[in-house]
């Protein structure tokens, strides 16, 4: 064999190991174990305590129906406690706590070329809950999902996994109260773990949220939940929400040659002295954008941010945030400040509100006189009306009377009997 045809071969051998190798670097990475459907069958292992199966099937098409090795069927909408069910156009995914060993079958319109992933042993874990946190700041706080021990990197299952963040009060022997007495959780924050904000790597396992501490001071049971059944797991822990040892003050400048003033300072004994940074940003009307930032000295709790003060009138808006830090713990803390915003009018001319005044004034007094003036002649016009009206009654009542004692006398004169003029004869 020629020396040109041996370089070929050994290529072509080096390149097939290098495949190999990567194939089962990547199927050692991946915790989901795939299995190619032959009769829609798959075998669980008598070892697993609890699996998910990831199911492809035709699009818009039913759900499938696990039938297990004794012959009982699951479905999406009817199945036991210990089985919660995902379904969407062409895939399910069915969580089984202490599956039954044996052969499964999915029946359904489930194609050849598709397959079924097996995701066994799955945990939740979460970061754990400082001693205090404060109200008004925000954190990271990541969780982390892991399929036998190691983390479950399968985006078809990372993908359709939604877990919250939920703050109850907290209260003792919650369980034995019924329903209708036991606090209702807050749902404060989402996690994702698509790379977006500050999760670090999409489709690594870890979900991360940026959790605002919008509760009450007091005491919460925290739990991380899930959201849309795929995976029904929970993790509790016990938080101490205090109160922000943080306070702000905004003071607005009345000259434009000096600048507004953002003054932070941050509570004895719960702020680590010379920790305090302080950033803002202030828009005005026109746009313009100032940005403004401040540092407390190394023995200070306070930080002085100065943003630049102009005349225009308008609405100016600013926000900023606060970095410091925990002196008990050392904890870096960050607190947001939400958008305010604040007026500026035009100067005053005081001649000229002065006569708008008075015009205001004189505009006033001749309404006002003008309403006198119709109300004197409305009410002039009243008494003439009544005058004219009580009139009128006399005269009809005068004519009421004149024709009843007319009447009365022409019926007393044809009562009276005739009277005789001539005398009788003698004879």
């Amino acid at each position: 064999m020629r020396i040109d045809q041996l370089s070929k071969v050994w290529v072509y051998l080096a390149t097939l190991l290098i495949s190999i190798v990567a194939s089962i670097d990547a199927a050692v990475a991946n915790t989901s174990n795939t299995v190619s459907l032959l009769d829609n069958r798959f075998r669980v292992d008598p070892s697993i305590s609890q699996i998910t199966f990831v199911v492809y099937r035709a699009k818009r098409s039913q759900p499938v129906v696990l039938v297990r090795p004794d012959g009982v069927k699951y479905y999406a909408w009817r199945s036991p406690e210990n089985v919660s069910w995902y379904e969407e156009s062409g895939m399910d995914i069915i969580s089984i706590d202490d599956p039954m060993p044996g052969p499964w079958q999915a029946v359904g319109k489930v194609t050849p070329k598709n397959n079924i992933k097996l995701i066994s042993h799955i945990t939740l874990e979460g970061d754990n809950f400082p001693n205090r946190v404060y109200q008004g700041e925000v954190m990271k706080f990541t969780a982390r999902l892991k399929s036998n021990d190691k983390p479950l990197v399968d985006r078809d299952f990372l993908d359709r996994v939604n877990l919250n963040v939920t703050f109850t009060k907290y209260v003792e022997n919650e369980e034995s109260l019924i329903k209708e007495a036991r606090p209702l959780p807050q749902v404060i924050g989402n996690f994702a773990d698509d790379g977006q904000g500050l999760d670090e790597v999409a489709g690594d396992g870890v979900f991360t949220v940026e959790l605002p501490i919008s509760v009450n001071p007091g005491k919460y049971r925290v739990r991380i939940t899930s959201g849309n059944g795929v995976f029904l797991r929970a993790i509790e822990q016990v938080a101490l929400v205090y109160p922000s040892p943080m306070t702000k003050t905004f003071i607005q400048s009345r000259k434009s040659e000096q600048p507004h003033q953002l003054i932070v300072s941050g509570e004895e004994g719960m702020i680590e002295p010379g920790s305090i940074l302080v950033s803002a940003q202030l828009e005005a009307p026109d746009g313009y954008i100032d940005y403004g930032q401040g540092q407390a000295t190394s023995d200070s709790l306070k930080a002085n941010t100065e943003l630049t003060s102009v005349s225009e009138p308008g609405i100016y808006r600013w926000h900023g945030s606060i970095n410091a830090t925990d002196r008990s713990n050392q904890r870096d803390l960050f607190f947001p400040i939400a958008e305010q915003s604040f007026s500026i009018i035009s100067a005053i001319d005081l001649v000229e509100t002065q006569r708008q005044q008075e015009e205001a004034l004189e505009r006033k007094r001749r309404e006002l006189e003008k309403q006198r003036i119709l109300a004197e002649r409305e009410a002039s016009n009243k008494h003439t009306v009544i005058i004219i009206v009580a009139v009128n009654l006399i005269i009809m009542l005068l004519g009421i009377v004149s024709w009843l004692v007319a009447r009365k006398l022409k019926s007393r004169k044809q009562a009276m009997p005739e009277m005789q003029l001539e005398m009788p004869k003698n004879k």
